[in-house]
């Protein structure tokens, strides 16, 4: 018997402190609705949000070993210390926000995602952006003013969506030169073009280019690029496989942190410039472009050629330190690599070394493409003939002096065509005067053309 109480009586006391503890909570909470809690609003703004804390720099030395960009980080993004352990009773600490909603939204999205956290953190350095006459920007909204645009156009123009309802760029395709396979050209529309070109004279044009480079600079053309290679025993030529393609979004950031943007700004600034392969998916009664690539360098888009050139600087580097070496030149024109001499022996070592020096780079060379062209066939530096004098071939000369005779004789009175043939004269007398003139000068018995 006095087991079986001894359980009534503990089942009765465990019933009477559980009824007792939803007795205190509901008091509690009637207690907490009756009167307004009491606020510490010293820090507390006029909105009612608790305030935004100030971005504090800290350096940390070099970003990487000899170089001059200072890692400089935004204390807002480094680990936080441990919380104070709290006690019941104690007022508890005002909330300090490190960033604002929009803030936070745009810094935390998928757009802004990566898994380096020694670039996550990473704030302007001023000096470095100094060194290159560079504009500094701290942050989205001030590219947005340099550009002119408001804060929320660029966020448009600059985010990864998993699913877009309307592509910023008209894709469409084109045949390759040599007939086999097509190119495909992302043209910006016309919003994100004028943006894009205003970011190539704003930043690109200002990026340092090697001297080897010669296609897509103010003053360097196809001329320049192949008159280090004229009347030489032998001229090697490579082609770098999806150059392009090959300059993902992540190659672009690391370019802009490396010149000394914080990471919201290369961030950004990489997301406008590039773009992802993209098919038209239908789902939910609507069609969407969804990516099926990375985000890329794309062909059509105005920094697209600028940025190639940056990326390709230290491989130009390596390869005119190479063709220097063993009495060689180098010039490049986009991803065409070119290098001539005069001694033969060295044709097995370049193009042993060649292909390991890109590699190392992150590139690829394009096999089918390679051509070795000795003084005894024809040698072509980017369609232009090498092997004495720079100009273009017999056959395409004649062409073109049949093509002007038959204008002169009888004039079709096509305009397109008449500057069809103006321009490819144009051409050639940039190339060599001498053989523009040639076709330029009438035949015996026949009057000059008239001006």
């Amino acid at each position: 018997m006095g087991v079986i109480f001894f359980a009534i009586g503990f089942l009765a006391f465990f019933w009477f402190m559980r009824w007792r503890r939803k007795q205190l909570l509901a008091r509690a909470v009637l207690q907490r609705r009756a009167e307004p809690p009491a606020r510490d609003l010293s820090t507390v703004a006029f909105s009612g949000s608790s305030e935004v804390k100030q971005e504090e720099i800290t350096s940390g030395g070099p970003l990487k070993p000899q170089h001059r960009r200072l890692a400089l980080r935004d204390s807002r993004l480094l680990p936080k210390p441990p919380p104070k352990p709290y006690r019941y009773g104690d007022p508890k600490p005002p909330v300090i926000k490190h960033f604002t909603r929009a803030e936070a939204r745009r810094l935390f999205s998928g757009s802004f995602r990566t898994h380096n956290r020694n670039v996550r953190d990473l704030a302007t350095d001023e000096e470095q952006l100094q060194r290159y006459d560079l504009p500094v920007w701290k942050s989205e909204a001030d590219i947005a003013a340099a550009l002119g645009i408001p804060l929320r156009t660029l966020q448009h123009l600059s985010v990864h969506r998993a699913r877009e309802r309307i592509s910023h760029y008209v894709t469409f395709a084109i045949a390759k030169r040599n007939g086999r396979g097509e190119r495909i050209i992302h043209a910006p529309k016309r919003r994100l073009k004028a943006v894009l070109r205003k970011l190539h004279v704003l930043v690109l044009k200002k990026l340092p280019v090697s001297d080897a480079a010669h296609g897509f600079i103010t003053g360097r053309s196809i001329a320049t690029n192949a008159a280090p290679h004229v009347g030489k025993a032998v001229v090697l030529r490579f082609d770098i496989k999806d150059c392009f393609p090959t300059i993902h979004f992540g190659r672009v950031r690391g370019l802009f942190i490396s010149l000394g943007y914080s990471f919201p700004v290369a961030n950004s600034l990489a997301l406008i410039m590039t773009e992802s392969p993209r098919q038209l998916v239908e789902a939910e009664g609507r069609v969407y472009n969804v990516p099926v690539g990375p985000r890329v360098c794309v062909q059509g888009a105005p920094t697209s050629p600028a940025l190639c050139n940056a990326v390709l600087l230290k491989l130009d580097h390596r390869l005119t330190g190479l063709a220097r070496k063993h009495g060689f030149a180098y010039t490049r024109y986009a991803d065409d690599l070119t290098l001539s001499g005069n001694d033969l022996t060295k044709i097995t070592l370049f193009l042993k070394l060649v292909p390991k020096l890109v590699a190392e780079e992150g590139f690829a060379i394009n096999t089918e493409k390679t051509r070795v062209m000795r003084a005894a066939s024809r040698q072509t530096v980017a369609g232009v003939i090498v092997n004495k004098d720079m100009g273009l071939s017999r056959q395409t000369r004649r062409v073109l002096r049949a093509a002007i005779h038959n204008e002169r004789v009888k004039p079709s009175g096509d305009a397109h065509r008449q500057r069809q043939l103006h321009g490819v004269l144009a051409y050639l007398y940039m190339l060599n005067p001498k053989q523009a003139q040639a076709l330029m000068l009438p035949r015996k018995g026949q009057a000059p053309p008239q001006e």
